[in-house]
């Protein structure tokens, strides 16, 4: 799970002048991306970058390159937006996601847990879906449910959490 959920968290930048134009770039880079004009996304997301270098603009740019397939790149920036500002949750998050459909479940594990403790992240119980998601896949029921269980702490009316806890439940009978 990504970000699709989240975007009414936009962002925490500061009002300096330069901060405020890479926000604006940030959000026309947004309206591009949910339009799925993913070029010109990734255009707007360099543009907010070069005024002013924030995790958000790095994260959602790597979003865009892995709707182009660009899945190491998507990486990179999750890594760039991480030394930007290591509070900033949705990068683990990504870079987990990332990892989990290049087959690299056990890689994915840590920047998942990471997602969970990371101070300024929503939507929260992502990481928690994630990780569900690999321990279901690695024959793990119980841990699975433990997760999914977790997620719904966060976000009771998941509806993804309810169909996959009770396909997990249904293997422990």
């Amino acid at each position: 799970m990504t970000r699709r959920a989240s975007l009414n968290n936009r962002s925490t930048m500061a009002t300096s002048e330069p901060k405020a134009r890479a926000l604006e770039l940030w959000n026309e880079a947004l309206r591009h991306h949910m339009d799925e004009h993913i070029e010109s996304a990734i255009e707007l997301y360099t543009k907010s970058i070069e005024v002013f270098p924030t995790a958000e603009a790095y994260t959602f740019r790597g979003w865009a390159y892995e709707a182009l397939g660009r899945i190491d790149d998507a990486i990179a920036e999750c890594r760039r937006a991480i030394e930007v500002d290591p509070s900033f949750g949705n990068p683990y998050n990504d870079i987990g996601a990332y990892l989990i459909a290049k087959g690299e479940l056990d890689e994915a594990i840590g920047w998942l847990e990471k997602a969970k403790d990371a101070p300024r992240y929503d939507p929260r119980h992502f990481p928690f879906m994630n990780l569900g998601r690999i321990y279901a896949g690695k024959g793990m029921v119980k841990r699975a449910i433990e997760e999914f269980e977790a997620a719904l702490k966060i976000a009771p009316n998941e509806p993804t959490c309810h169909s996959a806890l009770k396909q997990l439940r249904a293997l422990l009978n």
